[in-house]
This record gives structure tokens, C-alpha cells and sequence, in this order.
């Protein structure tokens, strides 16, 4: 079988939004020798449902050290929310842009970590609550899905229910953090190769050296 890159992310990590840049250099170095497939964490999903007001100030301090380490710029629009947790009416909640991601994957397969990142993008630079349906809509031009199909399907309970079975692959490869990143190179052989960020160099060479065993 070819090998398989397993990208666990969650739409609402911060750490995912500075992998991006590395998880997205890695794909396209891999794309001849690996799939990839972007899993959902659920990382905020039914007690994990929050307010901004409860952890917008956990995000206030946590932003700057993701700047730091990855490079990557928060926007404006994201931080005024971070920064005025009492006046925003966000709620973090991780299933509406699993869903979304599931959608895509069935019309654009090829193209899922691409709109992954556009989530992330969409929510942490352009400031758009990804729990609102039209947080969405600016994309669908982009990857030619139709809106009406689309609205539809992102309040379907079939949609729903897939990315449930995501959040629990996510619980069975007993990722606790995002970003993890894994390689499966047989039917049941999974090596994880980041967890947490990690920088392109290293996550580079772990792969070289997972794809070379493989090949043995």
C-alpha cells in the first residue's frame, strides 16, 4: 500500500493555524510518495463547547508564543475578539468546521488539507466565527462547490455523523494534542512523527526515515 499521512488538526487550534505552513511545504515535497488526509479533532466539542469569554485569555498569551515559535501573524479582526472576550459573542465549537471539511472532501479530495488551512485562515487572520454558517461562503467560489448543496449538507445529520466517526479515529489513534501527524505504512502500522509543532527540518527527516524503513 502506498503510505498514508495522517494530518490530526483541529479548526480551532492555534498551534495548528502555525503548523500550517509546515504541514503544508510537507505535502506538496510528499505528494508523489504519500496520500493525505486530514482528520478533525473535536477538540471543542459538547462539555468542550466554549465561550470566548471563558478562553479568550488563555489565547491572549498562548497567540504570542505560537507568533514566536512558528512565524505565523494572528490578524486584527481575530485579536479584537481575544482581547475583548466580553464583547464578542463567539462560541468555540469544533463540529460546524468538521463538517465543512467533510463536504470538501467528498467533492475535492486532493484538495482537503488546502481547505483545512483556509478554515484556519478564515478564523485566525480574516476573524470569522466558524460557527456561523456564513463564515463559509466567502470559500465555496474558491472551490466550486455550490452553495445551495452546500448549505444543505452542512446542516445534514449524514454530514453530521461522519464528522463524528473522525473525532473518533481521532480518540481510537489516542491523539491528546494537536497538531499530531502520523504515517501509516501497513494495515495496522501507524508511527507518529509530530505531535505538537514541529519545525519543517525535523518533521522532514522523521518522515525520510519512516519512508526508508518502510521501504525495506
Amino acid at each position: 500500500m502506498k503510505p498514508v499521512l495522517y494530518y490530526c488538526y483541529d479548526a480551532y487550534c492555534g498551534w495548528c493555524y502555525g503548523f500550517s505552513p509546515v504541514i503544508k511545504q510537507i505535502a506538496a515535497d510528499y505528494k508523489d510518495d504519500m496520500e493525505i488526509e486530514v482528520l478533525s479533532g473535536g477538540m471543542m466539542i459538547g462539555e468542550g463547547v466554549m465561550p470566548i469569554e471563558k478562553i479568550g485569555p488563555y489565547i491572549q498569551t498562548a497567540y504570542k508564543r505560537i507568533e514566536e515559535l512558528s512565524g505565523i501573524k494572528f490578524g486584527e479582526d481575530f485579536l479584537w475578539h481575544i482581547n475583548n472576550p466580553d464583547k464578542s459573542d463567539w462560541v468555540m465549537n469544533s463540529e460546524k468546521p468538521a463538517i465543512a471539511l467533510c463536504i470538501l472532501k467528498e467533492y475535492y479530495p486532493e484538495r482537503q488539507l488546502e481547505f483545512a488551512t483556509d478554515l484556519q485562515y478564515a478564523l485566525n487572520y480574516e476573524g470569522r466565527d466558524l460557527d456561523d454558517d456564513e463564515a463559509y461562503r466567502h470559500l465555496l467560489d474558491k472551490y466550486n462547490l455550490q452553495p445551495e448543496a452546500f448549505y444543505s449538507k452542512l446542516n445534514d445529520a449524514e454530514y453530521k455523523e461522519m464528522a463524528h466517526y473522525e473525532f473518533a479515529l481521532i480518540k481510537q489513534l489516542q491523539v491528546n494534542g494537536y497538531p499530531t501527524v502520523f504515517i501509516q505504512t501497513g494495515e495496522t502500522k501507524f508511527v507518529m512523527v509530530a505531535r505538537g509543532y514541529t519545525a519543517y527540518e525535523d518533521l522532514k527527516l522523521r518522515i525520510d526515515n519512516v519512508l526508508k524503513e518502510a521501504a525495506q
